[in-house]
């Protein structure tokens, strides 16, 4: 009877600390400062055959302190309660829903780091997960959810080992692939979406799986519907921003899904923050790579005037479109509405555009300049492509203004970007900027060395051919317009590396390397001794010969190579006939 009662006094007193754990803030501050009421509870935790309702009691008010953040994971495991010790309390409490509830919703606040993941990890935190989520009872599979998301999230090695994890023969990620299935409801299809995103967002699986492409894409997209609660919508759309972020063919495919522009235009128009950047930056991502998904996301129900409403409460629809995005640009401070606005300024800017002059005039250009510098790939990636569509066929002084603001070095630097997106759209600003004799004169005379070795690396490496095509393409107009000095027949590394380029497999490479060729051979001084001599000793002009003796039996006299080929043999047998014999 003396035990029972004892029980019952402890059950008592931990069932009055847990209430004040869920009071306000004021309440768990003083019990963790001046009750120290964390390690109370940790050690009743640690009571050998402890009582599955006090266990429970203990596991409910540290819940409740965590969402405050009082604690870390390092702080709150140590000698009196380890990992392995507190994933143990899943199975030692006879199986416990409340008991695993409360851990994996715990585990979850405390994971706040890569150390925590691994830590984690190395106490065998997965495969329990994977039991709990194979659970059908959907209140002790959402926490068990979200902490595996938790534990994924932009870690390959716990990824890695999260898809080679089975339980009862069948392996996590299928477990996973199932749960995303309409027979589910909607919080759990979005857990189970979110873990498949962060799998593949951190490296483990391909955009091309199958279970992206087929089960998790076409999920979030659902759920990001008008059928589903305004919260279950918002979170879809910022987790399809993640899963589609830096894949053209996912975006394309998300660009087409049941209306999903339609939805994330409804979501917007929602008075809720947080909602509107969810759908902001599902915007965002859609149309990061693709310029007729941009065109398509400015041209639906009118989403750019409902964006900047929305944004700014601009109540006169007098003013000029320009007017309030560079309100945001000066004054907005969250990166996900930047990259929205940015992604809308890249279409302001192009050459026919009429509010290109009245942005150039509001500074739009130093803001952009700035931001290409930004640690968001994103927001670099549309800076970069809005300096692009500027300086397209733009004045001197536009171009000057450009160069001045962002620097040749900056420009240099994004070549070597890792975003090969940032990297295609830095080599048509630079092709943009080198585009008349008198700036590539400017330019050349002091960065030449630097432009040519750069150029020469995205040649030499094993980068695409569209981003290789436009190497060659800024090469070849350097090569055409340069008035001063042959920059590129006075490479020689350069110029033997595009003659080699002719065989290359790829005919986009192909017409690359033969359009430089072709701009050096036309220049009036090309043929002096000197020149002459170094397009034969590096064997340019005998590449060419033989490239064009392999294509005179082909088919394709309209082609590109087989015209170009032919006015250049042309022209050097006028000009040099001993090399073309």
């Amino acid at each position: 009877m003396e035990a029972i009662s004892e029980l019952g006094r402890t059950k008592n007193l931990l069932q009055n600390k847990c209430s004040l754990a869920k009071g306000t803030k004021t309440h768990v501050k003083i019990l963790v400062e001046t009750y120290n009421i964390i390690s109370i509870l940790k050690k009743e935790l640690t009571v050998e055959n402890n009582n599955i309702i006090c266990v429970e009691i203990c596991l409910s008010a540290l819940c409740s302190i965590s969402e405050h953040n009082y604690v870390t994971a390092e702080q709150f495991f140590g000698d009196d309660v380890s990992i392995s010790h507190f994933l143990a309390l899943t199975s030692l409490m006879g199986n416990s829903l409340k008991s695993q509830i409360y851990i994996t919703t715990l585990l979850c606040s405390l994971c706040q780091s890569k150390k925590d993941q691994l830590s984690f990890l190395n106490a065998g935190i997965i495969p329990i997960l994977t039991r709990i989520i194979s659970i059908e009872n959907e209140p002790v599979q959402i926490p068990a959810l979200r902490c595996l998301c938790c534990m994924c999230f932009a870690n390959r090695s716990v990824s890695d080992i999260i898809c080679v994890t089975s339980f009862q023969g069948k392996s996590l990620t299928d477990i996973l692939n199932c749960l995303m299935s309409r027979s589910f409801s909607p919080n759990i299809q979005l857990g189970a979406a979110r873990c498949m995103t962060y799998i593949y967002r951190s490296g483990t699986l391909p955009s091309t799986d199958l279970r992206i492409l087929h089960r998790t894409l076409p999920c979030l997209v659902r759920l990001c519907s008008e059928d589903y609660r305004q919260e279950i919508r918002a979170s879809a759309a910022e987790t399809l921003a993640i899963l589609i972020e830096v894949d053209a063919k996912l975006q394309q495919i998300a660009a087409i899904c049941n209306h999903l522009l339609k939805s994330l235009f409804q979501l917007i128009k929602i008075n809720e923050p947080h909602i509107k950047q969810a759908a902001l930056k599902c915007l965002a991502a859609l149309g990061a790579n693709d310029e007729t998904i941009r065109k398509k996301i400015i041209d639906i129900n009118s989403l750019v005037d409902g964006i900047l409403q929305s944004l700014n409460d601009w109540e006169s629809q007098d003013h000029s479109i320009w007017e309030p995005l560079m309100f945001i640009m000066n004054n907005e401070a969250s990166t996900d509405f930047l990259i929205a606005v940015t992604a809308t300024i890249c279409n302001l800017l192009l050459e026919f555009s009429p509010s290109k002059t009245p942005l150039v005039g509001s500074g739009i250009i130093e803001k952009l300049c700035q931001f290409a510098e930004h640690e968001h790939p994103s927001l670099r990636l549309n800076s970069i492509w809005a300096l692009m569509n500027l300086t397209y066929q733009s004045d001197d002084s536009t171009k000057t203004n450009v160069i001045n603001a962002i620097g040749v070095r900056r420009i240099l630097d994004c070549l070597s970007d890792p975003n090969p997106l940032i990297v295609l759209k830095s080599l048509g600003l630079l092709r943009n900027i080198l585009s008349e004799a008198h700036q590539i004169d400017l330019i050349m005379s002091i960065h030449a060395k630097e432009i040519n070795d750069s150029l020469y690396v995205i040649l030499d490496s094993a980068t695409s051919a569209g981003i290789k095509e436009q190497a060659l393409c800024v090469i070849g107009g350097i090569a055409a317009e340069s008035h001063q000095k042959d920059y590129i027949i006075n490479d020689e590394r350069l110029l033997k590396l595009i003659g080699e380029l002719l065989f290359h497999p790829d005919k986009r490479i192909q017409a690359g390397s033969l359009y430089v060729i072709s701009s050096i051979v036309h220049r009036k001084d090309i043929w002096s001794d000197k020149s002459s001599l170094r397009l034969t000793n590096l064997n340019v002009l005998r590449n060419v010969q033989e490239l064009n003796k392999t294509t005179e039996n082909v088919q394709i006299s309209n082609d590109y190579i087989s015209r170009t080929l032919k006015q250049i043999v042309v022209k050097c047998k006028s000009m040099y006939p001993d090399i073309t014999n």
